[in-house]
């Protein structure tokens, strides 16, 4: 059995205190790039209250969290279910006195092209942008009371691309990226940022499943023999999302507001012709060096 820590092996440094004394809310952060986003931001000092479908691996993560001193609180429901997101603030609020901080990241996967049903569609745009604006408009009122606020919205480069047998999905990221650019303007004023953020090809525990019941070697070359859709020819890990999550939530970002960054690892930047072979690449490089 594969050593799941050696794929998802890389870390980063905490800014320290950075979130000190301020409370956030991340949807869908009991595992991947939730999970990490949550993680990272408690580390940094904030109060964290993250959502998730499965109780018993919400309350695991939420356990496991708590051991190493993060202070979190899991709220277990749906999306879909506008008395679940109300529930989540009314809690977040009990709990902290205020929200400060929002990721909109809870999405239903269901990809789904020619044999899309309305319900099909229901499912991915209730839980998508319909929740993530509900989400926004709830939070926004503590953020005004407090004098600011930050709120990032996950996306995905699927809202720039084509996929067959992606009606559902495809359209509803499009959709959370125009539902930012509106938003930010209309809590401009009320000195609320409003980002996307889109990832590439993450690995996550849905996408390394498979590599549980293989050695390390067979990980190491499944991995290596994946289709290359990045310039840097390799999948990313839920906490290089988190880095940049944290640095458009933060102070930092404090001149960014209705745009969108891609954490895709160069895929999106790629010509439908894909990456150039390293022998072309080298070749034209000492070619211009003599």
């Amino acid at each position: 059995m594969a050593d799941m820590n050696k794929i998802f092996w890389r870390t980063r440094k905490p800014v320290r205190n950075r979130f000190q004394d301020r409370v956030a809310i991340v949807t869908g952060g009991s595992a991947g790039i939730g999970r990490s986003i949550v993680e990272e931001l408690a580390r940094e000092g904030a109060k964290v209250a993250f959502t998730g479908r499965n109780e018993e691996k919400g309350k695991k993560a939420e356990e496991e969290m708590k051991a190493e001193g993060l202070e979190v609180m899991f709220i277990c429901g749906n999306m879909r279910d506008e008395a679940f997101c109300e529930e989540i603030v009314r809690k977040t609020v009990e709990k902290w006195g205020t929200v400060h901080h929002l990721v909109n990241n809870a999405f239903s996967f269901l990809a789904k092209g020619r044999d899309a049903t309305r319900e099909d569609f229901l499912e991915v745009y209730e839980t998508g942008p319909i929740a993530y604006a509900k989400m926004m408009q709830l939070t926004a009122k503590y953020m005004k009371e407090a004098g600011f606020g930050s709120i990032v919205n996950i996306s995905s480069i699927s809202a720039h691309i084509g996929q067959p047998d992606r009606w559902t999905y495809n359209s509803a990221k499009g959709a959370v990226n125009m539902l930012t650019v509106c938003a930010a303007m209309d809590y401009a004023f009320d000195n609320i940022r409003i980002n996307t953020l889109s990832p590439g090809n993450i690995l996550s525990e849905a996408t390394t499943r498979r590599f549980r019941e293989m050695t390390d070697e067979e990980v190491a070359v499944a991995l290596q023999n994946r289709p290359s859709y990045e310039l840097l020819e390799r999948s990313g890990q839920p906490v290089e999302v988190a880095g940049p999550c944290l640095f458009l939530l933060s102070d930092e970002a404090s001149f960014l507001t209705g745009t969108e960054y891609m954490v895709d690892g160069g895929n999106l930047t790629l010509s439908p012709q894909g990456m150039p072979s390293k022998d072309f690449v080298y070749k034209r490089r000492d070619e211009y060096k003599n």
